[in-house]
């Protein structure tokens, strides 16, 4: 006769796996956004309307455009603009504000530590809800890309992983900062670093046209590595830049990650 094994009443079950901690917060996340499915799709329409006014409109008074010694459409060399941006919208956006409200409103994620859950599986749980966000607007706008035949390489089956890395990076570093914010104004600031980040990190125009010193500024700026990035993979126009991109914002996700384990220690295990 079969026997099945129970844990003991009062008996605290072992911890969960990484990977086991990071599925259950991300079902959580997912049965409680699930009836909310229409924020996700109104996300992907955003890059969507600025690359067709944009990217297609303003277009049709450029013949063509240059990018890394290649003739391209100006719609070709907007449109992974608009990708790294959807990514990092996506991402930001699940990151900062929805935590926000977890953390200081909701206190879910004292109710969380009270299982055997830690803070770095917190950590890790909500940058990957938010990295998920941020790669589903970026994968349906991949697809809207290649229906418009603004994708001339193979190597743009790397784009949607270049969009996942750009959405882990903004995700962790939008959840460090949010965690040292008091309030909603504190969210102004957000926008005030946001909006000039997708104006000016080389969306729309070549940053070449810019004065040396801006230029530079951009250069180091996170959205314009991942631009980079997806620009080169979309036209196959490849240089070290490529590299230099990933290792940028491989290191900015991982920084992130760790100050995000660390404020949350400081701020729920007092």
């Amino acid at each position: 006769m079969a026997t099945t094994s129970t844990t003991p009443a009062g008996t605290i079950p072992p911890p969960p796996s990484l990977l086991g901690a990071v599925q259950l917060l991300v079902l959580r996340n997912y049965l409680v956004y699930r009836k909310a499915w229409k924020l996700f799709i109104s996300g992907f329409f955003e890059p969507v309307f600025y690359l067709l006014s944009i990217g297609v409109g303003v277009g049709q008074l450029i013949d063509t455009f240059e990018f890394n010694g290649r003739e391209i459409p100006y719609a070709a060399f907007v449109a992974p603009g608009m990708l790294a941006a959807s990514a990092m919208n996506g991402a930001v956006m699940d990151a900062t504000y929805n935590v926000f409200f977890k953390l200081k409103f909701d206190k879910l994620y004292d109710q969380q530590l009270a299982t055997p859950l830690s803070t770095g599986d917190i950590a890790r749980g909500e940058i990957t809800w938010s990295l998920l966000r941020g790669g589903a607007y970026s994968a349906a706008f991949v697809v809207f890309m290649g229906m418009l035949g603004l994708i001339s390489s193979w190597w743009a089956v790397l784009a949607f992983p270049a969009a996942l890395l750009i959405a882990f990076a903004f995700a962790a570093v939008g959840m460090a900062l949010t965690t040292f914010m008091t309030s909603w104004q504190d969210f102004d600031k957000i926008t005030l670093v946001q909006l000039p980040l997708f104006l000016f990190s080389g969306t729309f125009f070549p940053i070449d046209t810019l004065h040396p010193i801006v230029r530079w500024l951009v250069e180091v700026t996170p959205l314009y590595r991942g631009v980079v990035l997806c620009r080169e993979l979309t036209t196959g126009a490849l240089t070290w830049s490529s590299l230099a991109s990933v290792v940028y914002l491989v290191l900015m996700g991982l920084l992130g990650l760790f100050v995000v384990r660390r404020r949350l220690s400081t701020l729920l295990l007092k």
